[in-house]
């Protein structure tokens, strides 16, 4: 058989041909058109030069000024720079060069080759200074940086620190400083929801502002309290929560020397633990539960435990629908709990030595905050009494009945006959934190001791600042059959709380204790004029963020 001629090899067809062709002519005409467009923008670029001043440029000091990278700042290195705190910066520091971190409080163009820029770290303010000039290594575009910076953005600055000529009023920090390098960290949007400075006003200031015929911003609460994490920067604002601090670590100091163990209680619970309405409930993997109106049972049944003495600083809930200056629907609470060997006047004796160290403890160690706060919320140092005041419930009825006002007699005290009293007891005996004890027992908790003489009374007591109350405290009920009679008299069911009776019939030592709410005592030692002030993130009835 005669084979086939073996095929030619393959070659590129018509259209092939065609289509490399038209696809050269196409990429020629792009790169032309590339070219142009080049062309166009280096002249655009080159016109644009020409018409901005020399120094733009090329500025020769450009590495002293600018925006960090954000990877600059994610932990990339360790450099081993040392910043200074802007509260460090006092006279003895005249002429050494520092780093300064703070936010920009404001920003004073004075020229196109000076201006003014304070940063502020906390409560402390300093002002710093730009001079261009080749020898200090600023130029005018540095200057023209600093003062474009939005307000309360994150500001680095190097420079070395002067003595003013002239005292400064506008800063805490009787010093300058001359800057030589100046980096933004971190930019605030240029317009904030609220200004730092309108927030920090006092009244005074409204006031005369008003007089001269200024209208001036009004920062109202709630405005504040949307845009808490700015309002939170004011001076005032910076010192109320460092007074807080300080009392929550003198309650804990005097307390831990006083042999108190401090505990830390479950916030969850089966039950009321106060009784009444004001109980936020909750499911609990298929059980019905609540958030705890206070640690009362556990600290009760701590003193059970063996452990004498305790005290706990947590979280306290309650289901308030009061909407008033001086009630949360969460704050924190500073609670005791102590055996008792004969009178529950033991435990007033704790919260008369706790308190007046405390108090001391402020005005000694905390004048500068309460000068801060001052300057915005004028108000009169509080008065009180080396040993403590102490007034029978009854007395203290018949100071009000005295003066006009008629109280119930088996009846609670109203804010009204409450701030009537502080002041009674103010003009009568020179004092404005007293202890007012031997309440009636229809107005205390189930878990109350009823008086050995009157069991319409009770082995109780609550304490005042300023005419309002703050500490509510007693002797408790330590035997089973007592407590669960008194628990069902007060509409508690008893098997919500069957732990905590049956705790107290494995053997239980007579015990008192009391609770406060920490907000309040700041609010009231500081005179405010509500307790939002004095929580950070308050919730109330109509507030449940930020």
């Amino acid at each position: 058989m005669s084979s086939e001629p073996a095929p030619a090899p393959a070659s590129a067809s018509t259209e092939e041909l065609e289509a490399d062709l038209s696809a050269a002519t196409i990429s020629k005409k792009q790169l032309k058109k590339d070219a142009r467009k080049a062309e166009k923008a280096g002249k655009a670029s080159q016109r644009q030069q020409q018409q901005q001043p020399h120094a733009e440029e090329a500025d020769p000091f450009a590495a002293n000024y600018g925006d960090v990278p954000v990877e600059e700042i994610q932990s990339k290195a360790i450099s081993g720079r040392s910043w200074t705190d802007i509260g460090d910066l006092d006279e003895a520091a005249a002429g050494r060069s520092v780093l300064i971190r703070g936010s920009a409080q404001t920003l004073r163009p004075v020229s196109k080759k000076m201006a003014f820029v304070v940063l502020r770290q906390s409560m402390s303010t300093v002002q710093c200074v730009l001079v261009a000039s080749a020898d200090a290594g600023v130029s005018t575009q540095m200057v023209r940086f600093a003062t474009s910076l939005s307000k309360e953005s994150i500001v680095d600055v190097e420079g070395v620190v002067t003595l003013p000529k002239e005292p400064l009023k506008a800063t805490t920090q009787q010093v300058e400083i001359q800057v030589r390098k100046v980096y933004c960290i971190n930019r605030a949007i240029p317009t904030l929801p609220i200004n730092l400075e309108d927030a920090a006003r006092s009244e005074a200031e409204f006031e005369k502002a008003e007089q001269n015929g200024e209208k001036l911003v009004r920062v109202l609460q709630d405005t504040r309290l949307n845009y808490r994490a700015i309002d939170l920067r004011t001076p005032a604002n910076q010192a109320i929560f460092r007074i807080q601090c300080h009392v929550e670590n003198k309650f804990r100091e005097f307390l831990f020397l006083e042999n108190f163990i401090g505990i830390h209680s479950p916030k969850l619970i089966g039950g009321s633990s106060e009784g009444g309405a004001s109980v936020f409930k909750l499911e609990y993997n298929g059980q019905p539960a609540c958030l705890a109106q206070s640690p009362q049972l556990y600290k009760q049944m701590s003193i059970c435990g063996g452990f004498g003495r305790v005290f706990e600083v947590g979280p306290v809930f309650r289901a308030e629908k009061s909407n008033t200056h001086r009630h949360l629907c969460e704050f924190i609470g500073l609670d005791a709990e102590m055996e008792i060997k004969e009178h529950y006047f033991e435990v007033c004796d704790i919260i008369d030595g706790l308190f007046v160290a405390i108090f001391k403890h402020l005005n000694e160690n905390c004048q500068k905050e309460l000068e801060t706060i001052n300057r915005q919320y004028p108000f009169e140092p509080l008065k009180y009494l080396e040993k403590t005041l102490k007034l029978t419930y009854e007395e203290g009825i018949k100071m009000l009945k005295e003066a006009g006002t008629e109280i119930e007699p088996m009846g609670d005290l109203n804010t009204e006959a409450e701030k009537k009293l502080g002041r009674l007891v103010k003009e009568k005996y020179g004092t404005e934190f007293f202890i007012l004890y031997r309440y009636p027992l229809a107005v205390r908790p189930f878990y109350t001791m009823p008086c050995y003489d009157d069991p319409a009374y009770s082995n109780s007591f609550d304490v005042f600042i300023r005419g309002e109350e703050i500490i509510s405290g007693a002797q408790r009920i330590h035997t089973p059959e007592l407590l669960r009679k008194r628990a069902i008299e007060c509409g508690i069911d008893a098997s919500t709380i069957a732990s905590y009776i049956e705790s107290f019939s494995y053997g239980a030592p007579p015990h008192g204790g009391f609770g406060v709410g920490l907000e309040r005592v700041v609010m009231l030692f500081c005179a405010l004029n509500n307790i939002r002030k004095t929580s950070l993130f308050p919730r109330d009835p109509q507030r449940l963020a930020p």
